[in-house]
């Protein structure tokens, strides 16, 4: 939702209550706690539940925050847990009606491994930036008590598959990050992608019966069926990736019941 923007801000006045539907916020909710505190409410007060995973954004800190890293995580979850939201520290929720499906909202980060084999993890961020590109998250997103970013995400990724493997529905996951490298769609910047997830997921989808994945982080609204199951990308974006006119309903995605099972791979559709 990036409300740290006002014109996304302003969006949420004319959002239409749907109170038998629930949503789905897969993060970037805005940069603060105000942002969240606001999207969130918005949010609850429009559907019957909302569920939230973190973006990077929400992770976000100064150098001299007394909040950051991990600690920032779960404050954001608190902020959740007032508005009775639910987050990937709290059970998985079936949906109620047909066809029955899991909700998992998940919090896996990026381990940078969304490049070339011949690139060492250690050159990663270098090489991206031998085209101009870096990512606002490394002055912003600490990892702290974990030495790494990598070493955070190669956490939750070992604590969620777990939790997954647990699981006995069909799944719905739900992530900030892609969870495929294939579906990192960012031409006029590629080399962004190493900000943007890591392989450890890429057979999460098969290997856990996801039957529908959710990501939020890239900012080009697409679907995709890969091995039988649809990959729904949702985020809205800053202001310049979305229309005014539209308003935040016309950006909605239905994800269950959904469109007809396709057991072929295809894709993209943008939804622009």
């Amino acid at each position: 939702m990036h409300l740290g923007y006002r014109v996304n801000r302003e969006a949420l006045e004319t959002w239409r209550a749907r109170p038998d539907d629930w949503l789905i916020l897969a993060g970037d909710v805005g940069e603060t706690e105000r942002h969240l505190e606001l999207g969130l409410g918005a949010a609850v007060e429009r559907f019957a539940k909302v569920f939230w995973t973190p973006g990077n954004h929400e992770l976000w800190s100064r150098r001299d925050d007394a909040v950051r890293g991990v600690a920032r995580y779960e404050a954001a979850v608190e902020v959740c847990r007032r508005f009775g939201v639910v987050t990937p520290e709290d059970p998985y929720t079936l949906w109620p009606r047909e066809p029955r499906r899991l909700i998992a909202p998940l919090f896996v980060l990026y381990d940078y491994s969304f490049r070339p084999h011949t690139i060492d993890e250690r050159d990663a961020v270098a090489w991206a930036g031998a085209e101009g590109v870096r990512s606002a998250d490394e002055q912003y997103l600490a990892p702290d008590p974990f030495t790494t970013r990598t070493a955070w995400c190669h956490a939750r990724v070992e604590q969620t598959e777990r939790r997954l493997a647990a699981a006995r529905h069909p799944l719905i996951l739900v992530n900030h990050f892609p969870l495929r490298h294939d579906l990192v769609r960012v031409p006029r910047i590629p080399r962004f992608s190493i900000w943007c997830g890591t392989r450890r997921t890429e057979q999460w989808h098969t290997r856990f019966g996801a039957q529908v994945v959710v990501t939020g982080h890239l900012h080009v609204r697409t679907t995709d069926w890969i091995d039988g199951v649809r990959f729904e990308e949702v985020s809205l974006g800053y202001p310049k990736h979305w229309r005014r006119e539209r308003g935040i309903d016309g950006y909605l995605r239905e994800i269950l019941p959904g469109p007809p099972a396709s057991h072929r791979t295809h894709g993209p559709v943008f939804h622009r």
